[in-house]
């Protein structure tokens, strides 16, 4: 990056803070500035009093309970290791400095100090960072207890070993981030209870000692590296949800040093303040990000079953925000089990546990939720219990999971959440004959910059017999080039209404707004109230334009649940040119009539009816302007299909859109 682009950089993030996020940046900035200009010293590890027990939170589990483990453990130990969705050569152990985007080679200066977000110099810092989580090490340990057989082991010494000689601390770009350091954290932690923790085989002969007394000084610096750099308090996020996470995991698991009482501290109380302050009632994140929901969620379980595992449990409320959690993602996930990808999604996965269970994740959560929280709905929208879930919990949570689905309870339970900003319109719910509409009336995101919401208001999906039309399109990337990151994050890549060509909020930069949106909802009737499923909303976002427009859309089902009708109009004092985009799945096919269109996914068709007049187009792969385009996973974009209408309005005329089952 250079000094020009950093000066604009920080220029735009100040322009978003509040006086009191200023202050309180100036003065940790200040504190970390001293640190930073110090030689890197390293301090001296105190003495582990080994003989204090720390906290068991896995269950031993016996050799049917597989998964996919041992496949991934065997491919490990290949050398071949899974970075996103490539499947990559990297040896074994393979060189933790290497960005295996563009393999370049980072350099062992100060990780504090190090600008590991030039993709140009270094690639795709998030490449690197995916392969030194440390998920794989999980996996050897499960192919361990699963077979005994000692390779296993000695796969996980030889990695860690080659870690702390290739990455001291606080050198490179693995020691740059606290976030990365809590989810090595979490997944070392993994891997010592299912080895044995301190009287693991692993540690039986000379050399295993030492590399117990290694993996423990690092453990140490880890926790005291977070404890010093975790993201501030005001517009920390995600980020500072895992690092009190991986603080509190260590101090549980390891209560071998004075320090650990503090990590435990600080993790418990931040986390107890966090899920609250970041989690809404009704159990949405509030950084409007589907992707960022599942990881958060993955990090306060495993805090808490760390907890639990203490014997100090967290709080009834904690529990309670997790459980709505899970309800908002059962409302949004349709009869396929698709949930829209709201926001931005980098793929992250916390635990190695999931490497070895495949699946998705989703569905995994809601599995785990039903058991903890003892919850048929949440079991009857798993459909099935995930072999993560029976790691995580133990043997019988099979008969558990079964007399819940025994239960016959409903698997969506709810379907407005008003906090958050999410509505679900439909009807015949989580049967073959679903129709579902997920509406976006939501803020842009969390914080003064709201990092990783998107331009999005008033957006929605629809599916059809668990079939999906219209579609988010997801993230595509966040380092790689300029404008496939502001495009997928931008108005015209949701399907919404665009005025001109501009946003509805302004960007100053890839993980910058510099002017937010506010959303209003207007009129909320459900079936049983109209006859009909409606939903009316608002937002501002285009007032700093001439004539300072208001888009306001409605969204309205009859009765029978075969027809949504979305009305759209422009309030203001003058005319406009608009556009309407409808972003459609990858699996859609789109065809001209002279009627209107003809969308069909499979056996499934949908008439649609657009606004009288105006000029439409079906586009296809288009990067001028930037329409036709998915991306199902980080850093992987595929041509899709987008209807665009554009046209002229005057202030409050309707544009109205049919969407019909045939």
């Amino acid at each position: 990056m250079s000094s020009l682009t950093q000066v604009g950089w920080y220029w735009n993030r100040l322009r978003c803070m509040s006086v009191a996020e200023i202050v309180e940046r100036a003065g940790s900035s200040a504190s970390r500035a001293v640190v930073r200009r110090r030689p890197a010293r390293l301090a001296a590890v105190p003495a582990a009093r080994l003989e204090k027990a720390g906290a068991v939170w896995l269950p031993k589990l016996e050799p049917a309970f597989h998964g996919l483990a041992l496949k991934r453990a065997d491919e490990v130990l290949s050398g071949q290791w899974r970075v996103f969705s490539r499947l990559l050569g990297l040896g074994f152990p393979p060189e933790w400095n290497r960005n295996p985007d563009k393999e370049v080679l980072l350099p062992l200066g100060d990780g504090r100090r190090m600008d590991v977000h030039d993709a140009a110099a270094f690639g795709d810092i998030k490449y690197l960072r995916e392969l030194n989580r440390h998920r794989e090490l999980v996996v050897l340990a499960q192919a361990w207890q699963l077979t005994g057989r000692e390779r296993y082991l000695d796969g996980i010494a030889l990695l860690l070993e080659s870690w702390f000689v290739q990455c001291p601390h606080p050198r490179g770009a693995n020691w740059s981030s606290a976030l990365e350091a809590a989810i090595r954290l979490i997944n070392w932690a993994t891997v010592w209870q299912l080895i044995g923790g301190m009287q693991s085989p692993l540690f039986e002969r000379p050399v295993g000692k030492v590399l117990r007394i290694d993996w423990l000084s690092s453990v140490w610096r880890h926790a005291e590296f977070i404890r010093g750099f975790r993201s501030r308090e005001s517009n920390g996020g995600h980020a500072l949800i895992g690092e009190l996470a991986g603080l509190y995991v260590a101090g549980a698991t390891w209560p071998l040093w004075p320090e650990a009482r503090l990590w435990r501290r600080a993790g418990r109380e931040g986390l107890e303040r966090e899920v609250l302050r970041q989690c809404t009632v009704d159990g949405v994140h509030k950084e409007q990000s589907t992707g960022y929901q599942q990881f958060v969620w993955d990090f306060l379980l495993l805090a808490g079953l760390a907890a639990r595992g203490s014997g100090k449990p967290f709080s009834t409320d904690y529990w309670q925000r997790m459980e709505a959690m899970l309800e908002y993602v059962a409302g949004i996930m349709d009869a396929g089990g698709n949930v829209p990808s709201f926001g931005d999604a980098d793929d992250g996965v916390v635990s190695g546990l999931s490497l070895g269970a495949g699946g998705c994740p989703f569905h995994s959560q809601l599995a785990t939720g039903a058991l903890l929280f003892g919850n048929p709905s949440l079991a009857r929208k798993a459909g099935v219990l995930d072999t993560r879930t029976v790691w995580l919990l133990g043997a019988d949570a099979c008969s558990r999971f079964d007399t819940l689905l025994l239960k016959g309870a409903p698997a969506t339970r709810r379907t407005d959440f008003p906090e958050g900003g999410v509505f679900v319109l439909g009807s015949r719910l989580d049967t073959p004959d679903e129709f579902r509409v997920v509406a976006d009336a939501g803020p842009l995101g969390l914080g003064g910059v709201a990092a990783h919401g998107h331009a999005d208001a008033l957006s929605f999906t629809l599916s059809v017999a668990g079939r999906q039309f219209l579609i988010d399109p997801g993230t595509g990337t966040y380092h790689g080039p300029a404008k496939w990151r502001h495009g997928f994050r931008g108005t015209a890549m949701h399907n919404t209404l665009v005025l001109g060509r501009d946003d509805q909020a302004v960007s100053g930069g890839r993980f910058v707004w510099l002017r937010r949106f506010r959303t209003t909802l207007l009129e909320r009737a459900g079936v049983a109230a109209s006859g009909a499923d409606r939903l009316v909303a608002e937002h501002d976002g285009y007032r700093r334009l001439p004539g300072k427009p208001v888009h306001r859309r409605s969204w309205q089902m009859d009765s029978r649940g075969t027809c949504l009708t979305v009305q759209d109009q422009v309030l203001g004092s003058a005319s406009q040119s608009v556009s309407l985009y409808w972003h459609f799945s990858e699996d859609c096919n789109v065809t001209c009539t002279p009627d209107g269109l003809i969308v069909s996914n499979g056996p499934i068709r949908l008439g649609m009816s657009l606004p009288e007049g105006g000029d439409v187009s079906v586009l296809h792969g288009s990067e001028v302007p930037m329409a036709g385009w998915v991306s199902r996973a980080y850093d992987v974009i595929e041509p899709s299909t987008t209807v665009a209408w554009r046209g002229s309005v005057m202030a409050g005329e309707p544009l109205e859109t049919v969407f019909r089952r045939l």
